[in-house]
């Protein structure tokens, strides 16, 4: 993992990513990274924290593949919300800070 960002919202933080490249939805196929999560690295991690509301928190993952596709995957911070494929983000970020 390279970066992490905060943006005021998510749609920032994807418009962002879009600029860089990152266009792949990986969120309409999470069930790959749940199986498959050494094929996937983190680049980017926008977070975005709402004022009010706790739901209103979500994380937006800049993605590549080892194939060479760039994408985003988005999840929420409540408990409700992390996916398989959110947690093995998660695994993954907190390998790539050693």
């Amino acid at each position: 993992m390279k970066n992490i960002y905060h943006y005021a919202t998510v749609s920032k933080a994807l418009e962002e990513l879009r600029e860089k490249g990152f266009t792949y939805d990986f969120n309409l196929h999470e069930e790959d990274i749940v199986k498959n999560p050494n094929h996937y690295q983190i680049v980017h991690i926008y977070r975005y924290e709402g004022n009010t509301n706790p739901d209103d928190e979500a994380v937006v993952y800049g993605i590549s593949t080892k194939s060479g596709q760039n994408g985003v995957f988005v999840t929420g911070f409540a408990a409700n919300s992390v996916s398989d494929a959110a947690q093995a983000l998660i695994k993954l970020s907190i390998e790539g800070r050693k």
